[in-house]
C-alpha cells in the first residue's frame, strides 16, 4: 500500500472520512470517520471506525459515487494517525528510544 492510495474525503452524508482507495473496485476501503473536537488550545482530530460505537475496528467500504470532495492537501500526520488506528502499530518520530518514552525527533515505527 502506498500513501497515494490513502484518501481524505467528504461524503454525501456530510461526514469527513479517510480510507484506502481501490481504483479497480472504485471503493474507499477501511473507512474511518474524522471528527473535530474543539479544545481550549484550538482543534483536535479523532479518528474512529465509521461504524463507531457499534464497531470497534476500522473496516467497511464506501462506493466512490458517494464521495463529493477529495482533500488534495492535508497534513501527513493525519495519514500516520489513520495507519496507527487501522493497524495498531504506533508510528513515532523517534528511533532513539524504542521503549516509546522519548519525544526525540527522527522517524520510525514502534511495534
Amino acid at each position: 500500500m502506498s500513501y497515494e492510495n490513502v484518501k481524505f474525503v467528504k461524503i454525501i452524508s456530510g461526514d469527513t472520512v479517510i480510507g484506502i482507495y481501490d481504483e479497480e473496485s472504485k471503493k474507499l476501503n477501511d473507512v474511518a470517520i474524522i471528527q473535530t473536537i474543539p479544545t481550549a488550545g484550538g482543534m483536535q482530530l479523532a479518528i474512529l471506525p465509521f461504524g463507531f460505537p457499534y464497531e470497534d475496528e476500522i473496516g467497511g467500504s464506501i462506493d466512490a459515487s458517494f464521495i463529493i470532495y477529495e482533500y488534495k492537501k492535508f497534513p501527513q500526520e493525519i495519514i500516520n494517525k489513520y495507519l496507527e488506528a487501522k493497524s495498531n502499530i504506533r508510528i513515532t518520530s523517534s528511533l532513539g528510544d524504542l521503549g516509546g518514552g522519548s519525544s526525540k525527533s527522527g522517524s520510525g515505527i514502534i511495534l
